[in-house]
């Protein structure tokens, strides 16, 4: 995992030598790697208390929680009903109030006729949603395989997540689906795929007003974050400026926490997850 200093550099800062350390005045924070993520920490570079910066896929972030790696993580929202003692701070985080362009369902039958879900199981989150949205919309219950399983899935549908959606999305693939589209127009909510959430004892202190300064930031520099972080991984720029200006939504309101909610409840629901705990807000 990727790891940078923050502390008036940077993010492209030097690499802490002792993550461990965990004084009054620094923060050790694991986010996700993914182009979605830029606007959220850039803005910390400039911040004038230390922050220690952790990059890696969504799926490893709770571990790095339990562990003692971080004291705060953009966690998958599904990850939070996976352990105890968590509180989110409800200021910023990865969303979106319908299409998403980076969380979808491909496949050469129609959506309706999956039997079979290889996922990108990259993004705990998403994952629960496709089979939430499979159930709710079609009565399905697909087995689910890893992408990367050997095999012969030439009949199956596709869920894929992240940058590679854009830049190496597969051809021969007629069905999609959106699933942060049709999240939308199945509860009428936006949806959070990502939110900052701390271990229970952590003192965060101010951190939810820094990262709510931190995206002001980021936003306000669109252009620069698309030149650094975009367009070397083969994005088209048009298409980087509307997904951070447009698909994507970087709050955490009310309206936003009660899709969290729902999420979770409907989850818990269907048996996909086996814990229903409330949201314990910083």
């Amino acid at each position: 995992m990727k790891v940078a200093q923050l502390h008036g550099a940077g993010v492209r800062g030097g690499i802490s030598s002792d993550m461990k350390s965990n004084v009054m005045d620094t923060l050790r924070l694991s986010a996700v790697s993914f182009f979605n993520t830029a606007p959220l920490v850039y803005g910390l570079a400039g911040d004038a208390r230390k922050i220690f910066l952790r990059f890696g896929v969504p799926s490893v972030l709770l571990d790095d929680l339990a562990e003692g790696r971080a004291d705060v993580a953009l966690l998958p929202v599904i990850d939070y009903q996976r352990t105890e003692n968590l509180k989110i701070i409800p200021a910023t985080g990865i969303g979106c109030d319908g299409p998403t362009l980076t969380v979808r369902l491909f496949s050469r039958s129609p959506i309706e006729k999956t039997k079979i879900l290889a996922a990108d199981t990259d993004s705990h989150t998403s994952v629960i949603l496709t089979r939430l949205i499979l159930k709710k919309n079609f009565g399905l219950s697909p087995e689910v395989v890893p992408l990367t399983s050997a095999r012969d899935l030439s009949g199956e549908t596709r869920l894929l997540i992240g940058d590679k959606v854009v830049t190496q999305e597969p051809v021969g693939f007629p069905y999609q689906l959106d699933l942060g589209e049709a999240w939308k127009n199945l509860t009428g909510l936006p949806f959070v795929f990502a939110v900052w959430t701390a271990r229970a004892e952590v003192n965060v202190g101010d951190l939810g007003s820094r990262l709510k300064r931190a995206l002001e930031e980021g936003l306000s520099n669109v252009e620069q974050l698309i030149d650094r972080d975009a367009v070397p991984r083969g994005w088209p720029r048009d298409v980087a400026r509307r997904y951070l200006t447009e698909y994507l939504k970087f709050t955490i309101g009310d309206r936003q926490l009660e899709a969290i909610r729902q999420f979770h409840a409907m989850a818990y629901d269907l048996g996909l997850i086996s814990h229903l705990r409330p949201l314990r807000l910083a």
